[in-house]
């Protein structure tokens, strides 16, 4: 079996040591080497070129999005963001993720060591999925990091929808999952959308205090609104509702208008929030006037939901393997049977506005 290779660069001896212990744990992962900043990175990478870098970004000599810009442009490589930086350092973490970040973990201040040996199942399936990622397709791709946690379904949050069809309305919505390469993706379908198009809502796996600087960004690049969704927004034409880092978004249904709700509740699919919550709501409250669309993503987050979207009316989409960083969700729900059409990114755009 061909191991994942991976650097480890941190500037902590505490978190290089543990990294790279529970790392080698795994028997598919060889840590071929940890660095205490990016210029000894460089040395050891010239020697063997590691699958993929886990990457702290306040480091000493070189910062990370310093060195994680001259990776992309010299020698594409999947990089897994390690860092302690929060809500303050939001905006430096989405240029990580612009520069070409794979996925981000989030560590605390304090509590450093404990945090990392119990979050070893997020790490290792960040570093699986990042090793995955068509490295032609890298720019920009956050993973939300979690608690290990059962894999719930979406009864935790929501019941199925009833046999009844929804009632036709005018308002046409358009819920769309992405996780692994999601941001990226995002970027292209929303800023393509004239002013007046379809309400979206979206879920982006993406870490607490992340998805407010994400959405502001969009909201800059868009002529579309694009906000992070608040308990009870409307979902009108020409806006774009993100879920929030760490709540569950689902759509609901007054009278001929809709809104949505944030609310808190255990992990779906591993996930809060998950595509699966979501689009089980807006089946429920939707129906046949919604669109569902799975975009790039690790895992099968959102594959029964969107069936259940389908099954309710709604007409469904998934992203190819060619367009995707990684092609794990679209695959799983056309798999499922939930997806009435396959196409690229650059042809999604249309699909939204064509219904």
């Amino acid at each position: 079996m061909k191991k994942i290779k991976v650097m480890v660069v941190d500037d902590s001896a505490v978190v290089r040591q543990v990294v790279q212990a529970m790392l080698d744990r795994e028997p598919d992962i060889q840590v071929i080497g940890a660095a205490s900043d990016p210029i000894f990175a460089i040395e050891s990478m010239n020697r063997q070129w590691p699958d993929v870098i886990v990457l702290d970004i306040e480091m000493p000599r070189m910062d990370g999005i310093t060195f994680l810009k001259k990776i992309m442009g010299e020698h594409p490589t999947p990089v897994v963001i390690c860092s302690s930086l929060a809500e303050k350092g939001a905006a430096t973490t989405m240029q990580a993720l612009e520069a070409g970040a794979v996925e981000i973990i989030t560590k605390p201040q304090i509590g450093l060591k404990r945090f990392l040996e119990e979050s070893s199942h997020e790490l290792v399936s960040a570093v699986r999925a990042a090793a995955q990622a068509n490295v032609k397709r890298l720019k920009a791709a956050p993973v939300m990091v979690l608690k290990t946690a059962p894999k719930l379904n979406a009864d935790a949050i929501l019941a199925a929808a009833g046999s009844h069809a929804m009632a036709q309305t005018t308002e046409r919505i358009v819920a769309i999952g992405t996780s692994t390469g999601g941001t990226q993706a995002l970027e292209a379908v929303l800023t393509a959308l004239p002013r007046v198009c379809p309400g979206m809502v979206i879920v982006q796996h993406m870490p607490e205090k992340f998805t407010a600087s994400f959405a502001a960004r969009l909201n800059e690049l868009c002529q579309i609104e694009v906000r992070e969704a608040q308990h009870n927004d409307r979902v009108i034409p020409g806006r774009a509702l993100i879920a929030p880092g760490g709540k569950h978004m689902l759509l609901k249904r007054n009278g001929a208008y809709y809104h949505v709700e944030v609310v808190d509740g255990p992990l779906v699919n591993r996930h809060r929030p998950s595509v699966d919550v979501l689009f089980r709501s807006v089946a429920k409250f939707a129906g046949k006037n919604a669109t569902g669309i799975i975009m790039t993503g690790m895992g099968d987050d959102g594959a029964k939901g969107l069936k259940e979207m389908r099954e309710a009316g709604a007409p469904t989409i998934a992203q190819d393997e060619e367009t995707c960083v990684v092609f794990g969700m679209p695959k799983e729900a056309i798999k499922l049977g939930g997806v009435d059409r396959v196409m690229g990114l650059q042809d999604i755009p249309r699909a939204i506005l064509s219904g």
